[in-house]
């Protein structure tokens, strides 16, 4: 995305997705029961072109508010979370959708008709990638208030084997000195360089030697931990995680809402004596090889304190996906360093649905398998800012997170291929269980 012809590719793409997120549910669909880990799906589209209008438009051109009255209303820190759901504060299906035409229009006539500058460049790249920030999060909501799965160019519900040849067991990582992250201030900063302030400065680390596990873990393995009373058995929960354990949570949605301690991950449950998976409006049976998913990091914890596991720091994760050691050329993918979205579950395709085995054509140097896509994945590192560390040109992106959140790598399986890469860190409380997570293990 370094020339206009992309931009303008990806800026078609991404809109065109968020229209159908928008579309394809009615009217009493748009009006989703509160929920603190997603947004109104009409705020949601019309925050995301807010930040096109308001760091590009005004930023840059000076450009007057295409509708003061809306400016409060689509920034997020000027409207309280709960606010967004009070009735006649966001704007109707057709108003807000054709605001975000209209900011569309004005940013699509930017880049076909002025001069791409490096700074410009990098302004619209962040804008769009933000964009699909919010199409993750937009997906996740679906998911979350159990509404059907969109189905969008490429997605799929034919299931892919597992690979019955792929040696079992972990990757042996040898120690050495790794490269971890993206540099800071180079003259790529706009394209090949392109990365979010949290990923910089670069720098290198000594890695003792360590091994991790080849895959995501799986549904099987999980289970096993359940029906061994893992969540009844203090002694594998931290401080943190037997507080989570005492918190109730919301097992369905409105009007069957109903509260419960946690006994197993969220959208599990047990009929007629077989385990079932909610897969957004559909209890499905629980496939033994597919990853686990919607896992807190206190139930990830506990699973590696049964386990006689560990969680991966996030530099021993960028090692074992990147393999980038001093004095060699940089990879941003397991693979090398462009993106191929075939060798991902990403993009909203497959939603998760494959072994823990699939994907061979993506897995690492290491045999590492999909350490990018399906799902994000728990590490034990807190969210803090690398050394040197220094705000970017939208200033909330990484600040808020740092220190209350926990790091998590890779993309999910309805994260966008255009916007990852290893590098990439994602901040989110120990307790999420509504985003796409799942994790893997180091052994002791």
């Amino acid at each position: 995305m370094n020339n206009k012809d992309e931009l303008i590719h990806e800026l078609n793409n991404t809109q065109q997705k968020i229209v159908a997120l928008i579309n394809t549910l009615s009217d009493d669909e748009l009006n989703i029961p509160y929920h603190p880990g997603v947004n109104p799906p009409l705020w949601e589209v019309g925050h995301a072109a807010f930040f096109f209008e308001v760091f590009i438009l005004k930023a840059l051109d000076q450009a007057e508010s295409f509708n003061p009255a809306m400016d409060d209303i689509w920034d997020s820190f000027n409207i309280d979370h709960e606010d967004r759901w009070k009735p006649g504060v966001v704007p109707s299906r057709k108003e807000t959708l054709d605001y975000i035409e209209e900011i569309y229009q004005r940013i699509f006539a930017r880049i076909k008709n002025r001069e791409l500058s490096q700074d410009d460049l990098y302004l619209y790249k962040y804008a769009i990638f933000h964009q699909n920030m919010h199409i993750e999060s937009l997906i996740w909501a679906r998911q979350t208030v159990a509404y059907s799965r969109i189905e969008s160019a490429g997605t799929t519900t034919s299931s892919i084997p597992a690979d019955k040849a792929m040696p079992p067991g972990d990757a042996d990582i040898p120690a050495g000195r790794y490269v971890i992250g993206m540099p800071a201030g180079t003259e790529a900063f706009a394209t090949d360089d392109f990365a979010f302030d949290n990923e910089k400065p670069r720098f290198e680390i000594d890695i003792d030697a360590f091994s991790i596990s080849k895959t995501l873990v799986s549904n099987q393995e999980f289970l096993a931990f359940v029906e061994d009373g893992g969540y009844d058995n203090e002694q594998f929960w931290s401080w943190g995680g037997k507080k989570w354990l005492r918190t109730e949570l919301n097992t369905s949605i409105p009007p069957d809402k109903h509260m419960t301690l946690p006994k197993h991950p969220l959208y599990w449950k047990q009929q007629d004596g077989h385990w079932l998976e909610r897969h957004f409006n559909q209890w499905l049976p629980l496939v033994p090889d597919y990853p686990v998913m919607h896992i807190s990091f206190w139930e990830a914890e506990a699973f590696c304190n049964w386990a006689g596991r560990r969680l991966p720091t996030e530099y021993e994760w960028e090692v074992a996906a990147l393999n980038n050691r001093k004095g060699q050329p940089f990879k941003k993918y397991p693979w090398g360093n462009s993106m191929d979205a075939d060798k991902v579950d990403m993009n909203g395709i497959h939603m998760a649905r494959i072994p823990v085995s699939a994907f061979p054509e993506g897995e690492s140097d290491f045999g590492c398998r999909q350490m990018l896509g399906t799902a994000w994945e728990w590490t034990s590192s807190q969210y803090l800012p690398y050394d040197g560390f220094a705000i970017d040109m939208y200033p909330f992106m990484s600040v808020l997170q740092f220190g209350y959140h926990k790091t998590t790598k890779g993309g999910s399986c309805a994260t966008s291929s255009i916007l990852i890469r290893g590098t990439y860190r994602q901040a989110y409380l120990p307790d999420r269980t509504d985003v796409f997570v799942g994790f893997r293990t180091c052994a002791l």
